[in-house]
């Protein structure tokens, strides 16, 4: 039986106004969504996603932005349908955060840093329902116990910046229910998570949504999140939707070359890749804006791509014949967290504790685990931008933690890092020439600044940018174009050694792979030896030939990253493993009947 229509986007248009032109953020769309129903809607940055998410919730900056055709329809089972589009701000402000809810991409900016995390999710409760505070707060403890936030009671009285990633996203979701909406619209909130994390998220909105009928408009660039979620998918494309159908048709048969290259690109984990296929390889547009698509589907493309096991033990076989160039020796990082009345510290936070490994030239090393685990720090501690509080470091053979400070400035040179978020790692008030062009002053690289220009030129050119980008700023560019710039830095001092530190969690998939594939062209081109730093394992699987698996500041597991995949020996490993969305065929058709069962 067909379920009740709960809302209706009938040709939707958003554009927002520049000096120069008008952009039609959202063109012409048009889906349903049902109750209890889950559509999910994906696509890369620009495409529109969010754009159509903040055009339900009426929440488009006015200027630059606004609706300028179609429909909303939300089906009210008070009032019957009433078209979001043409409600007053006081009309839309009593739907908001009661019958429609929004959780937004980065909790962190969405929660205020100066309230409580209870004050907040009290106020929205205090706003739409007739109730005293002490019921509020009632209400809120027991919302933070059915998100499954530890401790609810002490989470209450705490402040955003205490509490983890995970922990905020959970208030948001706690908040967004607290009127029992008909819709939730969840806007990336899984983006930033680990694998464990996200598993235990998902599973969450899944259980709200069936307790209380939900509708779940759920937005994300990840393919493999969206089948194991969604009953419909919908893909957008430069504010158009090229495709939309029910999850399986999706992943099994996709028809528009866009939707192809999305699926390709996801770094596959029953197998390992050359190099990743990108939507490039499904469709090309051309100057004058025409479409060219390949009529090859994911697998053609994919299986062309494919190293042999014989191949791989030969590769390594000549790479672990070499002298490590770099030794880790009992690597402890300790912080203090405690202090006796002395001053001296009493208790620690142990982020690295006892670590040893080696890495070989010309060798990518993962290295994995939830957030906490200490990866980070010890990427950190490699540089000395963190000082360990114990144990040796042995670059080439020199003990690195015994050498003065000057004398590791000129070392940096030789180790590079590439970190996590690329907007904070550039100076908003320097052009990108001048930024990789710092390192070179700073360590004496060529005789002039001609000569240093005429390098940043060759890295633009390098890492696929123009010329003319040398003058723009941090801000003009894109957040995968960040990335490439921040590449192209830590090129220009003609590194050995990389640390790329959770260096493309945040981008799309396509971008993403794009990254991907030019950090192991780079790598073949310079004969780099990268650590690989992320908390995504089929990412570190695709990049890596060895991995360590770490988890509260020890190595838990290491060894070759296909081996640790395939028969992973410690149960924190599998547990990883297990919570990976993997996108099969067989796991979309076990959802969907996982969830009939649940239903009925």
């Amino acid at each position: 039986m067909a379920k009740e229509i709960l809302l209706e986007i009938k040709n939707l248009v958003t554009e927002f106004y520049g000096e120069d032109e008008t952009v039609k953020a959202v063109n012409n769309i048009s889906f349903t969504l049902s109750h209890g129903e889950t559509v999910g809607i994906v696509g890369e940055s620009g495409s529109g996603k969010s754009v159509t998410a903040l055009s339900i919730m009426q929440l488009i900056p006015n200027p630059p932005g606004r609706i300028t055709g179609g429909e909303i329809i939300f089906h009210s089972k008070k009032h019957g349908p009433i078209d979001i589009v043409k409600l007053s701000e006081k009309e839309m402000r009593a739907l908001r955060g009661n019958d429609i809810a929004m959780i937004f991409q980065e909790p962190m900016t969405s929660l205020n840093p100066v309230f409580t995390c209870g004050d907040q999710v009290m106020e929205a409760i205090l706003l739409h329902q007739k109730c005293s505070k002490k019921e509020a707060k009632e209400k809120t403890v027991s919302l933070f116990k059915e998100v499954q936030l530890p401790r609810p009671e002490i989470i209450f009285d705490s402040y955003p910046h205490q509490i983890s990633g995970g922990q905020k996203q959970r208030v948001m979701i706690a908040m967004a229910m607290s009127c029992k909406p008909n819709i939730l619209i969840a806007d990336e909130p899984t983006t930033a998570l680990d694998v464990t994390v996200q598993a235990t998220i998902l599973d969450l909105m899944f259980k709200l949504q069936r307790e209380h009928e939900m509708g779940i408009l759920f937005i994300t660039h990840d393919l493999g999140v969206i089948a194991e979620l969604a009953d419909k998918v919908v893909v957008m494309y430069k504010g158009k939707i090229v495709e939309q159908g029910s999850v399986l048709e999706i992943f099994s048969n996709p028809q528009h070359p866009y939707t192809k290259g999305l699926l390709a690109c996801r770094p596959p984990l029953n197998k390992r890749l050359t190099w990743l296929p990108t939507v490039a390889d499904f469709m090309k547009t051309t100057d004058t804006g025409e479409m060219i698509e390949s009529k090859q589907t994911v697998s053609e493309v994919t299986d062309k791509l494919v190293v042999t096991n014989e191949k791989r033990f030969e590769e390594h076989k000549k790479l672990y014949a070499k002298e490590p160039i770099l030794q880790i020796k009992n690597l402890k990082t300790y912080f203090p967290i405690n202090k006796g009345i002395f001053g001296k510290a009493t208790d620690f936070v142990k982020a690295v504790d006892d670590v040893s490994f080696d890495v070989y030239p010309g060798e990518t090393l993962g290295l994995v685990g939830e957030s906490g685990c200490g990866k980070t720090t010890l990427g950190r501690t490699l540089l000395r931008l963190i000082e360990p509080t114990a144990g040796e470091i042995f670059f080439e053979g020199k003990n690195i933690t015994k050498i003065s400070t000057k004398e590791m400035r000129k070392l940096r040179k030789d180790i590079q890092i590439i970190f996590q978020d690329p907007y904070s790692s550039l100076n908003p008030r320097i052009t990108i020439g001048q930024a990789i062009m710092e390192p070179m002053q700073v360590h004496g690289v060529f005789a002039n600044d001609k000569e240093r220009k005429e390098r940043v030129i060759e890295l633009l050119h390098r890492v696929n940018m123009n010329e003319s980008h040398f003058y723009r700023y941090p801000h003009e560019f894109s957040g995968g174009q960040r990335q490439r710039i921040c590449i192209a830095r830590a090129l220009a001092l003609k590194p050995k050694f990389i640390i790329c530190d959770e260096s493309v969690s945040a981008l799309d998939v396509s971008v993403q792979a794009q990254v991907l594939n030019l950090l192991n062209e780079l790598k073949r081109e310079f004969n780099f030896t990268y650590i690989f730093i992320s908390h995504d394992l089929s990412v570190v699987k695709f990049m890596s030939d060895r991995m360590i698996v770490m988890n509260n500041g020890k190595i838990e597991e290491m060894g070759d990253a296909d081996a640790i995949y395939n028969d992973p020996q410690s149960e924190y490993t599998q547990r990883l493993i297990g919570a990976i969305p993997k996108g099969q065929l067989e796991d979309i058709k076990a959802s969907i009947e996982k969830k009939k069962q649940l239903l009925n």
